[in-house]
């Protein structure tokens, strides 16, 4: 009886010590030469937050694969990792996955992407500067030069949620050298066309930068949306062209947007994204719209024959999002990553 006390006593001992390591994250400034100059004046130093993971200090010789998490439309690195109260505290999160044993320790890495139209859909125009370059290059470069990181394509990953999925979609494709795998949680704006409601429009072509955050929802996606895939360098003070016009819907600006929408241009990055080791896509069922365009891109994939996984889950946009990258994203990359 005495031994089965004591047997118990260090499988709790153990479990108490898994659950008590802690890693530490730091939030940063980095400086982007892509960002500088845009036309509506968003600062070009970014904030990163930096999750460092527990054997990052007490192994001080050991080096470990680097996960570049990018956060969805209206969020920022902040809220993501709990420096402030938010529907998610990533750092919980990576900890509670490792404490299960689901995923191994790695590096975790979270730009602040929010900016005067609260979000830069990950891409690159004049008008909110080039974070395509910052994303893939300056960033990556700052974070193998300042960490121990294995600086390698093999042991760097790519993820992100909604705004941070369609990111994650269109960085992977566009940049196979320099991540292996990627996985897209409920990733927006894959499909669809562009909003062109006369009395949003009307409201929107009067609007100045300083009005920007009294917006709706709607209307600043719509305006997030032509900001980074309608630039216009000549049209002072958004610098944007939106897909109506006294109106009248402008086909030319329409054009521009749904170019930019995944499904409607992922056929030219098959050979990229044959290149990646992994891909995931995923999305809750009653994610209305977002469910149905990730099935679609999951049929597109099986169509060319692209080893991925897909899941379709009982769940929302949001709901679900945590306990996904707990049990589904982090073990992805503790298996698709390479730790050496």
């Amino acid at each position: 009886m005495k031994k089965i006390f004591l047997f118990a006593l260090l499988i709790c001992l153990g479990t108490f010590s898994t659950f008590a390591q802690k890693g530490t994250k730091e939030r940063i400034k980095i400086h982007s030469k892509a960002l500088e100059g845009n036309l509506i004046g968003d600062p070009a130093d970014r904030e990163v937050t930096v999750y460092l993971p527990p054997s990052y200090q007490s192994n001080p010789e050991k080096r470990f694969p680097v996960l570049y998490m990018l956060h969805g439309f209206t969020d920022n690195d902040s809220q993501w990792f709990g420096w402030e109260s938010h529907w998610i505290n990533l750092q919980d999160v990576i900890e509670q996955s490792l404490a299960e044993g689901l995923s191994k320790e790695m590096i975790v890495v979270m730009p602040n992407a929010y900016n005067r139209f609260k979000g830069s859909m990950y891409a690159s125009s004049a008008t909110i500067g080039d974070w395509e370059t910052f994303i893939t290059q300056e960033l990556v470069n700052y974070v193998d030069s300042n960490y121990r990181t294995l600086p390698n394509k093999k042991s760097r990953g790519l993820a992100g949620h909604s705004m941070g999925g369609y990111g994650t979609l269109r960085l992977g494709m566009k940049y196979p050298e320099v991540y292996s795998a990627i996985y897209a949680l409920s990733p927006c704006c894959m499909d669809g066309t562009a909003s062109t409601n006369p009395e949003m429009m009307k409201k929107l072509e009067s609007l100045t930068p300083d009005q920007l955050q009294g917006t709706s929802f709607f209307e600043i996606a719509a305006l997030a949306t032509s900001a980074a895939f309608a630039p216009n360098p000549k049209n002072p003070p958004l610098y944007l062209d939106l897909p109506a016009k006294e109106g009248a819907p402008r086909q030319d600006v329409i054009n521009k947007i749904i170019a930019n929408r995944t499904l409607n241009y992922v056929d030219q990055y098959i050979l990229n994204l044959k290149k990646l080791r992994a891909i995931a896509i995923d999305a809750g069922l009653q994610d209305r719209g977002i469910s149905e365009a990730t099935k679609t891109l999951h049929e597109v994939l099986d169509s060319y024959q692209i080893k991925h996984f897909y899941e379709s889950y009982e769940g929302d946009h949001l709901n679900r999002i945590a306990e996904r990258i707990q049990t589904k994203a982090l073990p992805f990359f503790s298996e698709n990553l390479s730790f050496q």
